[in-house]
């Protein structure tokens, strides 16, 4: 297992394009797979994307976590709202307050755009992912996700 990494200074800035093949490392560290062509297009559409609410935390001049997040209007009967897409922390990051800090950030910069309810979709089993989104605030909403898996002919 890797040692932890001593945390220095963590800066907080705007998610750029610049910032993909390294938000791809994390997500390849994180998940142990290959990221597909398909997510490596979602994610550089949502940088370039208007109402994107995107941020990366650097240490060092490295990044070593991010939060994508957009704004929704008038989605799911919200006339608006704020939507977490994806985050991660680099794993030799984890455990020393990055996520949090970006958390932090994010919801001070829906709060100066006057959106106070944000929502995300964690899996039931990524238990970790579930605690620190309880652990910065978040509780389950009155959405109830629901799944359709289509066959190849139906």
């Amino acid at each position: 297992m890797k040692e932890k990494k001593t945390l220095k200074t963590t800066k907080i800035r705007k998610l750029m394009v610049k910032d993909l093949p390294q938000i791809i490392r994390i997500e390849e560290a994180i998940t142990q797979a290959k990221v597909g062509q398909q997510k490596k297009t979602f994610l550089r559409d949502h940088i370039q994307k208007d109402g994107s609410v995107s941020f990366v935390a650097q240490v060092e001049g490295q990044v070593v976590g991010f939060i994508i997040s957009e704004i929704l209007t008038n989605s799911f009967g919200l006339e608006q709202g704020g939507w977490i897409e994806n985050f991660g922390i680099s794993p030799q990051y984890m455990g020393q307050g990055i996520g949090q800090t970006l958390a932090r950030h994010l919801f001070e910069t829906y709060r100066k755009k006057k959106i106070f309810e944000i929502y995300t979709s964690v899996r039931w089993d990524s238990v970790d992912l579930l605690s620190f989104f309880k652990s910065i605030g978040f509780d389950r909403s009155n959405f109830i996700n629901l799944y359709k898996r289509l066959d190849l002919k139906e």
